[in-house]
């Protein structure tokens, strides 16, 4: 790591860190080889925030798994967050109905041919 420091080890003080780095690296006032050397720092860090949350997310689905609460939902983006991912809406299997002859309109291609 640069300049010999140790890396904070919590998922907390890396991420403040990170959050130091980054505001360092955006306000543009480093030189060239200071940005470069907190920049990899910076990578570090992110590496170790993200194996931090990836254990928590092992740990919660195996807590849940032996309750027997673990339920896989796809993900989708534009879900509401306030809804419970179990909900009907989030979860839904419900395949809309193809249109009825009747609603489709027809168009006749033949007025527009200009031969």
């Amino acid at each position: 790591m640069a300049h010999g420091k140790a890396q904070p080890v919590g998922f907390e003080d890396s991420l403040s860190k990170l959050e130091s780095i980054v505001s360092q690296l955006e306000s543009g006032d480093l030189p060239l080889e200071r940005a470069l050397e907190i920049f990899e720092e910076g990578v570090g860090l992110a590496r170790l925030c993200q194996s931090h949350l990836a254990e928590a997310e092992r740990k919660v689905e195996m807590l849940l798994r032996e309750r027997g609460e673990l339920k896989t939902v796809p993900f989708d983006p534009s879900a509401d967050l306030t809804e419970s991912p179990t909900s009907p809406r989030a979860v839904s299997t419900t395949v809309p109905k193809a249109a009825t002859p009747a609603s489709v309109p027809t168009i006749d291609f033949d007025d527009d041919i200009p031969f």
